[in-house]
């Protein structure tokens, strides 16, 4: 059954990927990436049974005993599990690391293929089937529908910047993507003070922050936490709730494509303050391929708009992004 946009409690825009009409939801969405750059989908493909039983996965994984999550600790590649506090998002204003831990997997790349020689892709970190059993494949398989929903997104996107309609699925782009899933899990509280999320003393689910790449498709367990602040670069800063949106997606901008739009685009900060429950949430950030290099799309400047940013690959720019807000590793050795 189709899912109706009834988002009466957000202003952000309803976009319905099921609809035929690729120009006006085109035109919708370039409303909202100027706007906001952020927006529900809706009609995404994705059953809403298959989203129940990927949340239930996640759910089994985090009831794990610590001492056997840290057994699959992150690696190099941003493959595996990040303990509570493992981010600082906002140093400027976090006391402390995010209140969340979560799970990273990223496209199956095998030890022997050349492209593991790169920092993004390689084999991912998977628990033993014996302990989580049909985890891996339910994984494996939202990659494949969560990678396929993007891509629709991106060709509404092209449209959107008066490219191409397949501009972000030529060859070296969406073809061979850096594309993670993440599965969280927020406490609510400070699991080793016991301290709730409140953004007046410094604790966060997710401190405030833009997302790094091209786009991230959010599915939420329902419970609120979730707040954007359209005015980043003003003050003071004003926060407004995204509620979820049952069998819908929350889609949000990277930075990566407001650089390549010249800032055109916006990715619009955001945090997450959650009430004094567990919430559950997955995200799936889609990159370019790692040799991807982002510069001024030829739709985006002009003699009066000069391109803002410099050309820079996906890989240099992610590296860095990831390394700027994630403990050191050999903390944990």
């Amino acid at each position: 059954m189709p899912i109706p946009c009834s988002t009466d409690a957000s202003s952000l825009a309803c976009i319905d990927l099921s609809s035929p009409d690729l120009q006006k939801s085109a035109d919708l969405m370039r409303q909202a990436c100027l706007d906001s750059g952020f927006f529900y989908l809706i009609n995404h493909g994705i059953s809403e049974e298959f989203m129940e039983e990927l949340f239930r996965q996640s759910k089994n994984f985090f009831e794990v005993p610590m001492e056997q999550k840290m057994l699959w600790l992150r690696n190099k590649k941003h493959r595996g599990y990040t303990p509570f506090q493992d981010e600082l998002l906002d140093p400027d204003k976090q006391s402390k690391g995010d209140c969340k831990e979560g799970y990273y997997i990223g496209v199956e790349v095998a030890e022997d293929d050349p492209r593991a020689l790169k920092e993004f892709y390689g084999p991912n970190v998977w628990p033993s089937a014996d302990l989580l059993p049909g985890w891996r494949e339910i994984m494996e398989k939202y990659h494949e529908k969560a990678l396929d929903v993007g891509r629709k997104v991106a060709k509404l996107i092209a449209l959107a910047l008066n490219l191409d309609v397949n501009f972000f699925n030529e060859p070296g782009m969406l073809d061979e993507p850096i594309a993670v899933l993440r599965l969280l899990h927020y406490a609510g509280y400070q699991p080793f003070t016991g301290e709730v999320s409140n953004p007046e003393l410094g604790i966060y689910g997710a401190g405030a922050h833009t997302d790094y790449g091209l786009i991230t498709l959010l599915a939420t367990d329902g419970v609120s936490g979730l707040q954007i602040c359209r005015n980043k670069d003003e003050m003071p800063q004003i926060w407004e709730d995204v509620p979820p949106l049952k069998g819908g997606f929350i889609v949000n901008l990277g930075d990566m494509l407001e650089r390549w739009s010249n800032g055109k685009f916006r990715s619009t900060m955001h945090r997450v303050v959650v009430p004094d429950q567990e919430r559950y949430s997955i995200a799936y950030f889609i990159e370019p391929s790692h040799d991807c290099l982002v510069e001024c799309l030829p739709t985006c400047y002009s003699e009066l708009n000069p391109p803002r940013y410099s050309p820079i690959t996906c890989e240099r720019y992610l590296s860095q992004r990831y390394k700027d807000t994630h403990t050191d590793l050999s903390k944990y050795s």
